[in-house]
């Protein structure tokens, strides 16, 4: 994680500086605030020195277990369930440093232990392993400390944790057939285009007549997949690292994210999944005491979406300015009628966080519902794809047999 030196004023208005470990500067500066220091000046540090052989350990990461999703999700259900029955956090983390199986997430809590030893604050010893925990998880455990009800933001964490696994992998379980078909019909194509037509087009040219058109077509693109297959290989991997690389900036991300909501029937999936996640996230910020301001802008980090994100990021800009969330969540155009209701009576009444969790709740079984339909819906489109290939195939290949055969029958 890089260093930052910082200048700043604590609260008797004294002037402070020193140097501390972050994932960027803004995650710095919230570490100051919630130390009570106003930061006036963030800038990177100078890296250390490499050290000797730092190469052949970088080359070793490559064969190093990596912390993994429900290894996070297990932590936060067994640190909450030692903090609640009265364990110390040294020994609760020492406990569970013990009995993790996992090498990394054992070095992680030898790094966190290490760091609580040496005076910093929990959600600061987290902070130094931010490809482990991420900005809306470190923000809840500050709030976890600030109020008291670190236990309670654990087991909070836990639920959200595993309500994101479950969607992850009921979207994996989903997509596994439709995924086999199309690889299938891809495999299918291929072979057909090496090895099937070129055999009928031999036979073809001994007709000494003109070929439908269709078959033409056929013949000219399996010649082309025949002879120029090395540069097409060549073209396909190209155009997906080029892909690849122009999804991983700001705007190709910001556009591809839009897109993925507007594709038929998987596209209302995501949306719906992604908005459960952040309907979840806000309540679980709202409950646990974070302002509406920071919740939001923590929340923007974490439905894993970058055109919902932006738009949650000007709900944020639009509290700020005074406006309810009622007007903003209007504003954003990503909700439904019925949620924008639940909004507005939440609002009113005070219990906005329940409201959320009743949206987060009913996205989620809306979600479960197009999961589990999800096969009957993509069933026809590929039945319809499966019957246009089948029909290209049966005019370009045996519309001449037949006439070949029609005129044989007039002989």
């Amino acid at each position: 994680m890089p260093n930052f030196s910082y200048r700043g004023r604590n609260g008797a208005g004294e002037m402070v500086e020193g140097v501390m470990e972050g994932a960027a500067a803004g995650a710095v500066a919230d570490l100051l605030l919630g130390r009570g220091v106003t930061p006036i000046e963030i800038k990177p540090a100078a890296a250390p020195p490499a050290k000797p052989g730092s190469g052949f350990s970088i080359n070793m990461q490559l064969f190093k277990q990596h912390v993994e999703h429900i290894d996070v999700l297990l932590f936060s259900r067994q640190i909450h369930t030692l903090l609640r029955a009265g364990v110390p956090i040294m020994r609760a983390l020492a406990g569970l440093q013990e009995s993790t199986a996992n090498s990394a997430m054992r070095d992680v809590l030898q790094d966190v232990r290490e760091s609580l030893d040496s005076g910093r604050e929990l959600s600061v010893s987290l902070a130094r392993h931010p490809k482990v925990f991420s900005p809306f998880y470190l923000s809840m455990v500050r709030v976890g400390e600030m109020t008291g009800r670190l236990e309670e933001v654990f087991i909070r964490l836990f639920d959200h944790l595993a309500f994101e696994r479950f969607m992850k992998e009921q979207v994996k379980s989903a997509l596994r057939y439709p995924s086999f078909v199309v690889a299938a019909m891809a495999i299918a194509m291929v072979i057909v285009n090496i090895f099937v037509i070129p055999a009928f087009a031999k036979v073809f040219k001994g007709f000494g007549a003109e070929l439908p058109f269709m078959t033409r077509i056929l013949i000219g693109f399996s010649d082309f997949v025949v002879n120029w297959w090395p540069a097409l290989l060549l073209g396909i991997v190209a155009a997906a690292l080029a892909f690849n690389i122009w999804r991983k900036t700001a705007r190709g991300g910001y556009l591809w994210d839009r897109f993925k909501l507007q594709i038929p029937i998987a596209g209302k999936i995501v949306r719906k999944a992604t908005l459960a996640r952040f309907a979840a996230s806000f309540a679980l910020a709202s409950r646990s005491g974070v302002p509406i301001i920071q919740a939001l802008t923590n929340v923007a980090a974490t439905v894993d979406n970058a055109y919902i994100s932006d738009k949650v990021e000007k709900m944020r800009d639009g509290v700020e300015r005074g406006e309810s969330i009622l007007r903003t969540s209007m504003s954003a155009g990503v909700f439904t009628p019925v949620v924008l209701q639940m909004i507005a009576v939440g609002e009113e009444s005070g219990a906005l966080d329940d409201m959320m969790k009743e949206v987060a709740d009913m996205y989620q079984s809306e979600v479960e519902y197009e999961l589990k339909t999800l096969a009957q819906q993509i069933e026809p489109i590929l039945i319809i794809v499966l019957g246009i290939m089948v029909l290209i195939l049966a005019l370009g290949i045996f519309l001449p047999l037949w006439d070949l055969g029609r005129v044989a029958m007039k002989k």
